[in-house]
Formats: structure tokens, C-alpha cells, sequence
């Protein structure tokens, strides 16, 4: 009589570590949303000011190197945000395969083995991530780009 309250108070425990590891994979998975929303809105915002400045720089009495070194600045600030959400995103998938882990081992353990199989880097490219991470370096390198081509040597 003593042992079943243990083996029931370990099975309860597997399974609300098995919830929380769930919860966890699911909440990481949303935060990857949630930082490209946060760089799409920023960048949205910054570029638009970027535009408005060259546009508007001449009717505005802006010395044009003044003009030139704003937009620039503007196109760094987008570039350290991209950054920091690419990072993030990074962590993001660094924190999904550590739970990923973890819920193999204890699948291993109260399931059976071989129940979950662990996750592999080289299936990388079939990771959102991985495109999401892409969309946002392409998107800074197609500003950079314009602000180099296009933009400075107009304003000059």
C-alpha cells in the first residue's frame, strides 16, 4: 500500500513536467512571432521617417550632409534592431531544441524509448526560423542598398 502513492505521486509529477515542457515549446514558438512583429513595425516606422527626410530634406533647409548622416543613422538604427530581434530569434531556437531535449529524455523514460526522437540542426531549413531570420538580413541588406545607390547620391 505505501508504494502506490509514490509511483502515483511520480507519474503525476511526469506528467505535469511533461505539461510544463509543452507549455514551454509552445511559448517560444509564439515569441518568434512576436519579435518579427516587433522589427516589422520598427523598421516600417524608421524607413518611413528615412523616406520622409529624403524627400523633405530640401523643403525643410536641411544641409544635405546633415540630411545624408540622418538617413544613415536611421538605416543603423534599423540594422541594430534587426540585430538584436535576429538574436533573440537565435536564443529563441537555442531554448526550443533545450526543451525539445528534455521532453525525449522524459518520454524516454515514462513512455518508451525511441517514443520522441530528439530534434537535428541539419534539419534547419525546414525551420520557420530559419526564414524568418533570412527575410529580416534581406531586408536590411536591400536597405542598406538603397540608402548606398539610391538615396545618398540623390541627396547630394
Amino acid at each position: 500500500m505505501t508504494q502506490t502513492p509514490q509511483i502515483d505521486r511520480a507519474q503525476a509529477f511526469e506528467v505535469e513536467r511533461y505539461k510544463y515542457l509543452l507549455q514551454q515549446v509552445h511559448t517560444v514558438n509564439e515569441n518568434v512571432y512576436r519579435f518579427l512583429a516587433i522589427y516589422q513595425t520598427l523598421a516600417t516606422v524608421l524607413v518611413g521617417a528615412a523616406l520622409a527626410l529624403f524627400v523633405r530634406w530640401d523643403e525643410w533647409k536641411i544641409d544635405p550632409y546633415v540630411a545624408q548622416l540622418g538617413v544613415v543613422s536611421i538605416i543603423v538604427v534599423v540594422t541594430v534592431i534587426a540585430a538584436f530581434t535576429v538574436g533573440l530569434i537565435v536564443v529563441g531556437v537555442l531554448t526550443w531544441l533545450d526543451y525539445r531535449e528534455e521532453e525525449c529524455e522524459l518520454t524516454e523514460e515514462a513512455v518508451r524509448p525511441g517514443y520522441r526522437r530528439p530534434p537535428e540542426l541539419r534539419n534547419f531549413w525546414r525551420w520557420y526560423e530559419t526564414y524568418i531570420v533570412l527575410f529580416i538580413g534581406g531586408s536590411v541588406a536591400i536597405m542598406w542598398l538603397g540608402t548606398g545607390f539610391v538615396l545618398l547620391p540623390a541627396m547630394s
